[in-house]
């Protein structure tokens, strides 16, 4: 039986997200594609156990991650009755609805139908009786926010979620889904936004600036940029990684030489920081406290180990951001 390490809470931080009471760590462990039936059962165990003794208390998830979809949230059920239930109140557990889960017309996007039914089958796959945080995972350009805001107060009234969140909206949709949720007595708790050094589109659309107004958490995904913030193209494209697969998410022609020569010179940025550059894109993404957590992929407990290495050192000085900025500006 899995016990957990008992210094697991010394040295990972927590921030308060927003103005609720929830704490999150810095670093979240996202679910999204290490965790379906191509990967081995017991290294997907070792990372979940790996990533609790070191205080990673939140699982990120989604109906559709996997693959298949749907299979991440199974998995996670497994583990949770196998090794975390008598420790599921030491965890912060979240999903989403908003892409393609099932045919036809209520299978995605925001509308009530689609958005309860989701969560009634995550909690199905999970085993759970709620989740801690459950998601819109995207805006629906053909739904009234307000119904799709209403599904997720209604997550709440009905006992399966303590807080709700959008992801991928909007500085102005974010607003007002923060004014209806207020109205409706379910404040907003949190956004999740694709933030990175080479992605800044938080910062340059005012995303972030609305969070801080509104006193809404934030948690960053893809702050490694599909792998690209990490060492494994500072020699061009392994064989081996995402970029050589041609993933819709990340693809050749998006590793240029001068994209290269660039993360080379972050690479030294960090290493004079004492970092790697993966630890660095990270610990730039929770500078100054502004983002309440980042979230990261695991393949090994080890790769996860670097990972969460990184809330060493979160600290840059004026100089270090500079260089950064020229960098990624040019």
């Amino acid at each position: 039986m899995y016990t957990a390490h008992p210094d697991r809470y010394a040295d990972m931080p927590y921030r308060r997200t927003g103005r609720s009471g929830l704490h999150l760590p810095a670093l979240s462990l996202g679910l999204w594609h290490n965790f379906g039936p191509d990967r081995p059962a017991e290294t997907q165990r070792a990372i979940l156990r790996r990533a609790f003794d070191l205080g990673v208390t939140h699982f990120d998830l989604a109906n559709n991650y996997g693959p298949p979809p749907g299979a991440a949230e199974s998995a996670l059920g497994g583990f949770l009755r196998s090794d975390f239930a008598r420790y599921r109140d030491e965890l912060v557990i979240s999903t989403k609805a908003g892409y393609l889960m099932w045919p036809g017309p209520y299978g995605e996007f925001g509308s009530r139908k689609y958005l309860l039914s989701s969560l009634d089958q995550s909690l199905a796959r999970m085993g759970l009786d709620y989740v801690d945080i459950f998601y819109s995972h995207r805006p629906d350009p053909k739904t009234p926010l307000e119904e799709t805001m209403g599904a997720l107060h209604s997550a709440v009234q009905q006992g399966k979620a303590l807080y709700v969140g959008i992801s991928n909206y909007s500085a102005e949709q974010t607003r007002e889904a923060a004014r209806i949720l207020g109205e409706l007595g379910t404040p907003l708790l949190i956004h999740q936004p694709r933030y990175s050094m080479l992605d800044r589109r938080p910062e340059d659309e005012g995303l972030l600036d609305t969070l801080d107004e509104l006193q809404v958490g934030s948690i960053a995904y893809s702050p490694l940029e599909q792998g690209l913030l990490t060492s494994r193209y500072l020699d061009g494209i392994p064989e081996d990684s995402r970029a050589a697969s041609d993933s819709p998410f990340l693809n050749t022609d998006a590793v240029t030489e001068d994209l290269v020569a660039r993360l080379r010179s972050l690479h030294e940025i960090a290493a004079g920081r004492g970092q790697s550059l993966a630890q660095m894109a990270l610990a730039w993404v929770l500078r100054g406290g502004r983002v309440t957590s980042a979230l990261v992929g695991a393949s090994s407990p080890q790769q996860l180990e670097d990972s969460v290495a990184a809330v060493r050192n979160l600290d840059f000085s004026d100089e270090e951001l500079a260089r950064i900025d020229a960098v990624i500006k040019g």
